[in-house]
């Protein structure tokens, strides 16, 4: 009762110990959710019931450890590129397999969402926080359960009715598909009348039964309207109460009733601009507790459809301290710049760079609640917003969420694949360092992920992604330029060299890993990403393929050859990024589409992708036994 008397005066290290609080919360369920792993892993099999409830919604027949593992994998860790392959196994044809999909989405989301009420319903009962940001708690989680909704139209629609179509009336030809959308003038419109590097509308069938852009408020009527209709209660119930620990009631406000107005924008041409001064007023909102909105484009390989993302990013309190990243990275790129462009013919877009690279906040936390697309996957970190002209104004923000990916780590079964490629030797220091070395995995994670959301940054102005992508295909080689960009400024940087055998397994592990994503379309920018890596690995002989064999030399000249050749790489990227040339000039170096996939053109590495992902399907979800967690827990 004192407490709630006196929450007027909660001063802000109270409020960041409730914080604290929420996190721990958070941090502790998802322990008890990932035990479905362990679960497995101890053939504890009656245990697992909500996955007997799944599979048989699903109506699969043949339930192994494998399937469990992959119907695990999806309530859990929200990815279904492993349940694709189970369904594959069990002779599902494409029409079945998006409708087991999306049967898969409806479980996994009716399953987060009964656990973001209970996350809501601790913060309410306990009266944690004030009631101003109890009502946020609140507000985004009713907006999301709208949003989810809208996730299933929006799939349905943009990814498998147009975009297959589209597909499909071009006999697979992306460069067509492209050429055919800019003829008819079928992309959003950005900043001075621009073409725009995403859209915020779909296509649909007009009168004269040709393809037309319109918003998504005429396409997902009743969805879009629900949405708005939560966003303006939420906005109510924000005006009545005051944020007297930050000061941003009316920032929250402002950024809120710019949403309504973009939701509720019926010109196409008018879209990216309300959705700049969304991006704008969410700029503005600098406190611990950030809400999320639609800003990443990667399952719409086409038009970039902006995708459904909302949630809440809870901040941890223990974590926030100085980070340098952006000085190491800041200093590799003005070290290269001054190599590649004597003459300053690229200093603008440089200088572009290097500005948002100022203002950059960054936030170290997790996913506190999240729906809608985030149901299919969560990020691991996040650069944003992509809109060059609002980050040139006002920064970008990242996200970076280790304590989260630990966490995962930690909780998924040790896999037969990882042991025939990696080996045990391998893999034996790699969970070590995993299970025992916290501190020095946060600060790989922080070499590794945010130096790649800084890298993002790197070599791009307002008009960069537009003119490179005219074959769509930017997307597949900016997550390298990102990854390329953190790895070369740790490199080049001699203060974290200690560190340098566990970078470089975890850019081996992460380079094989990436292969098993060939055939899921919404992350080919992860999956191209791996290609070019591996041609790193097996040009420098860290990697080497022989009679069926992978040999990993982790010696340090080895090392440094490949650093040199990371070096050198970036370099070329980066000067392809300057002169804005198109994205697959840069990747068909690397790889070239065969069929519906890219893949590599050395030989040797096209060899071991394809037996590497034959491998995935068939024993991509059989658990290795031969290890034990035990063996590394202190």
């Amino acid at each position: 009762f004192r407490r709630v008397l006196f929450r007027s005066i909660l001063t802000k290290e109270q409020f960041l110990n409730d914080i604290q609080t929420i996190y721990n919360f958070i941090s502790n369920r998802k322990d008890e959710i990932n035990k479905l792993y362990s679960y497995l892993e101890n053939n504890e099999i009656d245990k697992l019931t909500i996955v007997d409830e799944l599979a048989k919604n699903l109506n699969l027949k043949n339930i192994t450890d494998e399937t469990r593992l992959a119907l695990i994998t999806r309530i859990v860790s929200l990815r279904d590129d492993s349940l694709v392959q189970i369904l594959k196994k069990e002779n599902f044809n494409d029409k079945q397999i998006i409708e087991a999909q999306e049967i898969a989405y409806q479980f996994a989301k009716d399953y987060w969402i009964d656990l973001h009420k209970q996350t809501v319903e601790y913060i309410e009962e306990n009266n944690l926080l004030t009631p101003f940001y109890q009502a946020v708690f609140r507000g985004v989680y009713e907006v999301g359960i709208n949003m989810s909704k809208w996730q299933t139209s929006w799939t349905a629609h943009i990814i498998n009715d147009i975009n297959k179509t589209l597909l499909a009336q071009f006999d697979g030809d992306d460069s067509k598909v492209m050429k055919f959308l800019e003829d008819e003038k079928l992309f959003d419109l950005g900043h001075g009348g621009i073409t725009a590097d995403r859209c915020y509308s779909a296509l649909m069938i007009n009168d004269k039964n040709n393809l037309k852009s319109a918003p998504y408020v005429e396409v997902f009527k009743d969805d879009v309207n629900s949405v708005i209709n939560i966003l303006e209660i939420f906005v109510d119930r924000l005006m009545d109460l005051e944020d007297e620990v930050y000061n941003q009631k009316w920032e929250h406000i402002q950024y809120l009733q710019a949403l309504i107005v973009a939701y509720s924008e019926r010109r196409c041409e008018k879209l990216v601009h309300y959705w700049a001064e969304v991006d704008r007023a969410w700029m503005k909102l600098t406190t611990p507790i950030q809400i999320g909105h639609p800003l990443e484009y990667y399952e719409d390989h086409f038009r970039k459809a902006v995708a459904l993302e909302w949630d809440i990013r809870l901040s941890n309190p223990q974590a926030q301290e100085d980070n340098k990243r952006d000085s190491i990275v800041k200093a590799m790129a003005t070290n290269i710049f001054e190599e590649l462009d004597t003459n300053d013919a690229h200093k603008d877009i440089f200088d572009f760079s290097m500005k948002s690279m100022d203002k950059v906040q960054l936030y170290l936390g997790r996913p506190a609640l999240f729906f809608g697309a985030e149901f299919n996957g969560l990020f691991s970190a996040q650069v944003v917003p992509n809109d060059e002209i609002v980050s040139k104004e006002e920064g970008k923000k990242i996200f970076a969420f280790s304590d989260e990916i630990l966490q995962g780590q930690r909780a998924k079964p040790f896999l037969k694949l990882s042991q025939e490629f990696l080996g045990q030797e391998f893999l034996t220091v790699d969970r070590n360092f995993t299970f025992k070395e916290e501190a020095a995995w946060h600060h790989v994670y922080d070499i590794t992920t945010i130096g790649h959301e800084f890298g993002h940054i790197l070599w791009c102005d307002e008009d960069t992604e537009t003119v490179m992508n005219k074959t769509a295909n930017f997307k597949n080689i900016e997550e390298f330029k990102a990854t390329s960009g953190g790895l070369v400024a740790f490199f080049l940087n001699n203060d974290e060299q200690e560190l340098e055998e566990h970078v470089i397994m975890d850019s081996i592990k992460r380079a094989i890993g990436l292969i098993g994503w060939m055939e899921v379309d919404e992350v080919q920018p992860y999956y191209c990403e791996g290609l070019i890596h591996l041609d790193g690995l097996f040009t420098t002989g860290v990697l080497t393929w022989e009679n069926d064999s992978l040999t990993i030399d982790r010696s340090q000249y080895k090392i440094d050859v490949l650093k040199q050749w990371y070096i050198n790489t970036y370099k070329n990227l980066a000067l392809h990024y300057l002169e804005k040339k198109d994205a697959l000039e840069f990747l068909n170096i690397y790889a070239r589409k065969e069929g519906k996939y890219y893949l590599p053109t050395n030989p040797t590495i096209k060899s071991f992708v394809e037996f590497y992902f034959n491998r995935y399907k068939e024993i991509g979800q059989e658990l290795d036994l031969s290890d034990k967690k035990e063996n590394y827990l202190n």
